[in-house]
């Protein structure tokens, strides 16, 4: 995500660091930002954390802030067999969310809302210049993603499952959280293995009476 000046990365799982080298570099990254531990959402920070300390890249002013739950610490430690997560303090710094935790990069803000997802787990609200994106990352349908997604100019909401679930959207739920909480444009992702994409998307739009789009690899989102 690029915006008011600052580049950062959100949910970094398996294929995405690939996708980010398209549009920037790790050096120029001003942070990272992990809605929950799941592997499908974190993988790649792995990947990234060799290329920074082992690459031969070139050298960032700093290590690379990236904002998780508190658990990152023991995952990364587990991962690569060491007593905690120290080792990793000269190329990533670890800042753990809570609800309500606000940053500001450059002139992008960044607020974390607690949903619910059966694991701690936060949605996105970036606000610059006026424009508002929402990122629901992976959760149920919950008062935190209301909140968080209120007048979005642009909500990312996932649609994972085909029926209603206490962990995931369907894409109906999807919809009516963009209709609820008055979006100006859907943007579905996270479609799961038991939907089709193009079904998926119909359904949200259904539901939501608005511009409705489903997120692809590689494309670009502007608002």
């Amino acid at each position: 995500m690029g915006a008011g000046g600052a580049e950062v990365w959100v949910d970094a799982g398996p294929g995405s660091l690939a996708e980010l080298l398209r549009h920037t570099t790790l050096s120029r990254l001003d942070a990272v930002w992990l809605s929950h531990l799941h592997l499908d959402h974190i993988g790649d920070l792995l990947n990234a954390y060799y290329a920074l300390a082992y690459g031969e890249l070139p050298a960032r002013t700093s290590p690379l802030p990236v904002y998780a739950p508190a658990g990152l610490a023991g995952r990364l430690a587990g991962f690569f067999a060491q007593p905690d997560a120290s080792f990793v303090a000269d190329v990533l710094e670890l800042r753990p969310l809570h609800d309500g935790h606000e940053i500001q990069v450059h002139d992008l803000g960044l607020t974390s809302c607690a949903v619910d997802h059966g694991t701690e787990a936060y949605a996105l609200r970036a606000s610059s210049a006026g424009h508002t994106l929402v990122y629901s990352g992976d959760c149920a349908p919950c008062p935190g993603l209301d909140a968080a997604a209120a007048d979005a100019d642009l909500l990312l909401c996932e649609a994972n499952d085909p029926h209603p679930t206490l962990v995931h959207h369907t894409p109906s739920e999807a919809g009516s959280l963009a209709y609820r909480m008055r979006a100006k444009h859907l943007v579905v992702t996270h479609v799961g293995p038991l939907l089709d994409p193009i079904e998926a998307t119909t359904e949200a739009a259904t539901a939501f009476g608005g511009p409705t789009t489903c997120a692809e690899v590689g494309s670009a989102l502007t608002y």
